[in-house]
């Protein structure tokens, strides 16, 4: 259905759902006039579609087109700008969202469509939710303690069982501090993602006047309890 989205998009045409089940569906143009359809079973075993019946040509009025369409819901719009988001270093406002669909599917997007096919985009590339990679987490330091004996971590969560603070401190990290300068630095910097935090990082100095990572953390904000 996205890709029929996404050529409705770029053929200036809407179109609605008028029979469907778990084995076929039967799409139409909007229009009551217009005799455009498209018939597609799904093959057995299989999580594909194949198109069985189409009347390609539309018969609505041309003044029928309109800038805004129905099929360019949050999710089609997260499929079509996530390729935006290869370079990690890139910002994209929901406004560059709404000129980006504008100029290339000739769409205008609400502010909020173009929030949320964002956040869409966002979780098709994380592959997951910021949710579900925090409920990672509790496996994530027990396999790292596992497999780096020595080194000391920290989780702790609220009463409503939300993440509230990170500690991590490689066991390489601890043994090496030994013969380092005695002097540690800390500094945070402040995370934007869904829920906010500041990153700790606390270094040193190696015998060579390198940096030498000791441990990181995250907290809420940059206060005395984090």
């Amino acid at each position: 259905m996205t890709c029929l989205s996404i050529m409705s998009m770029r053929k200036k045409f809407q179109y609605k759902v008028f029979k469907s089940n778990t084995s076929f569906i039967v799409v139409r143009c909007v229009h009551p006039s217009c005799s455009w359809r498209v018939r597609a079973n799904k093959l057995i075993e299989s999580e594909y579609w194949m198109v069985t019946k189409q009347v390609n040509k539309h018969t609505c009025p041309t003044d029928f087109k309109t800038t805004r369409r129905r099929q360019a819901t949050s999710w089609v719009v997260g499929e079509c700008i996530k390729r935006r988001f290869i370079n990690p270093g890139r910002v994209f406002r929901p406004r560059d969202v709404m000129d980006d669909m504008k100029q290339r599917y000739g769409v205008e997007l609400s502010y909020s469509v173009a929030w949320r096919g964002r956040e869409c985009a966002y979780e098709n590339l994380r592959l997951g939710t910021p949710e579900q990679s925090y409920n990672l987490l509790p496996g994530y330091l027990h396999m790292l303690l596992q497999t780096n004996p020595g080194s000391v971590v920290s989780l702790e969560v609220t009463d409503g069982n939300k993440f509230q603070y990170l500690f991590i401190a490689f066991a390489a990290s601890i043994q090496g501090f030994s013969y380092c300068r005695p002097v540690i630095s800390i500094d945070a910097t402040h995370l934007k993602g869904k829920y906010r935090g500041v990153l700790f990082t606390a270094v040193c100095h190696d015998a060579n006047q390198q940096i030498f990572p000791l441990a990181i953390g995250i907290g809420d904000s940059e206060n005395d309890a984090a």
